[in-house]
């Protein structure tokens, strides 16, 4: 992405954005923080200060899906098309929850809410610390010649997507097809996502009528009997909740416990404090959120009729890009922004950070990745007292992606473990 700005000629590079994501918006929060810039070719509005970021998210004018705009189609259903992508399986990709708007999204979102409940995540909570002592256990089992262990992929990869197989009642014997088809989606490539949208619908169909026949307390039997006034969820859109459950949904906690994990190890003090109170868990998970949370921009979004922000007009069909990264770091809102402080969390009203975005598309599962993140961090600082980075911080890889901060790995060195 490039940004211009209006009047300075101000320009907001790729290597900034790949250096440091989170703050290389700042001199466009603080010079133009409505700017307009290209991406991809087109015109889009940068939007980067705080209570911008949170007016876009909370104003249901802004819409998700192109095709919610008057006069406009589903542009993303048609890159889809354009890529290679057979027809009868793009619904499964361009009919996710958070691609669609009012009045269907408040529908699906019922209907969903209802299946994916607080007792449902809280009651998993047992299973998730058996699986975060498992995989704690096999962590030495996987180490390298020079003695380090990747974190990413012998822990952060496979937990999240172990525990959404547990909640979803998918068995722990097909949780490695799961693994291969995440792989499968996260390439995004034509040819890989057709097989494996193909072979997802034909898994979840074939599940979800075990489920009607004989039905446990799963979620994928929550979503099976789902129903309000408007009837159930459809076949296909079944097929798309557990797909975005399982598969774009997991990347986002893999990849906080990887940011989450850099960052403590590189901050001794913050992690000297969860080791003397581990009671300091819950909000510290909070602060690095929004201290280095994965999700540095969110969902395109289009202004579905003229709309004045922050004194500048954006037209009906403008596309809209707010920086959930840099509204995490704006001093207009937190003090100190770019200082980590574990003891910083949440007040009695909650925590006030993007990374789970805002508004009508707050993330589903939102408390699931707390509950996991929590567990997996108090559990991994616990048996290993001696935990550092395998190698040098300037040494860590990150994905060549502009607007995201994602490792490739993270290697750990270990220590001696204490006893589970």
């Amino acid at each position: 992405m490039t940004t211009k700005h209006l009047s300075h000629g101000y320009l907001l590079t790729a290597h900034e954005l790949l250096h440091d994501p989170y703050g290389g918006f700042n001199r466009l929060r603080e010079e133009n923080p409505i700017a307009q810039g290209n991406l991809n070719g087109s015109t889009v509005w940068i939007i980067t200060r705080h209570d911008d970021v949170s007016a876009v998210l909370n104003d249901r004018r802004f819409v998700t899906n192109s095709g919610s705009v008057p006069g406009r189609t589903d542009e993303y259903a048609e890159v889809l098309e354009k890529m290679g992508i057979e027809p009868d399986l793009i619904p499964y990709l361009a009919g996710e929850l958070v691609r669609t708007d009012p009045p269907e999204h408040t529908r699906l979102r019922k209907l969903v809410t209802r299946a994916f409940s607080a007792r449902r995540v809280r009651e998993l909570r047992p299973r998730v610390e058996a699986l975060t002592d498992q995989l704690l256990t096999g962590l030495p089992d996987h180490a390298a010649e020079d003695g380090s262990v990747d974190f990413i992929a012998h822990f952060a990869h496979p937990l999240p997507i172990m525990v959404i197989c547990e909640l979803l009642g998918v068995p722990r014997t097909d949780v490695a097809r799961w693994q291969g088809w995440g792989s499968d989606y996260m390439s995004m490539e034509p040819r890989r996502l057709n097989t494996m949208l193909t072979e997802v619908a034909a898994y979840i169909g074939e599940l979800a009528d075990r489920r009607r026949a004989e039905p446990t307390d799963d979620l994928l039997t929550g979503l099976v009997q789902a129903r309000d006034g408007d009837g159930r969820l459809s076949d296909t859109e079944l097929v798309t909740m557990v797909l975005a459950l399982m598969i774009a949904g997991y990347p986002t906690t893999s990849q906080l416990l990887g940011n989450g994990l850099v960052a403590l190890l590189t901050h001794p003090d913050q992690l000297a404090l969860l080791r003397e109170d581990p009671g300091l868990m819950p909000g510290a998970v909070q602060e690095l959120l929004r201290w280095c949370g994965p999700a540095v921009v969110s969902k395109l979004r289009y202004a579905a009729e003229d709309i004045t922000l922050g004194g500048t007009l954006i037209r009906q069909g403008d596309c809209v890009q707010v920086v959930l990264g840099s509204a995490n770091h704006d001093p207009g809102r937190y003090t100190d922004p770019g200082r980590l402080d574990v003891t910083r969390g949440a007040d009695a009203s909650g925590p006030h950070h993007f990374g789970y975005s805002q508004g009508i598309h707050y993330c589903l599962g939102a408390m699931l990745a707390n509950q996991e993140a929590e567990v997996a961090l108090a559990g991994l600082l616990g048996r290993y007292p001696d935990l550092a980075l395998g190698v040098p911080e300037d040494r860590l890889e990150w994905k060549a992606q502009p607007l995201t901060r994602v490792l490739v790995r993270l290697p750990l060195s270990l220590g001696t473990a204490r006893a589970a």
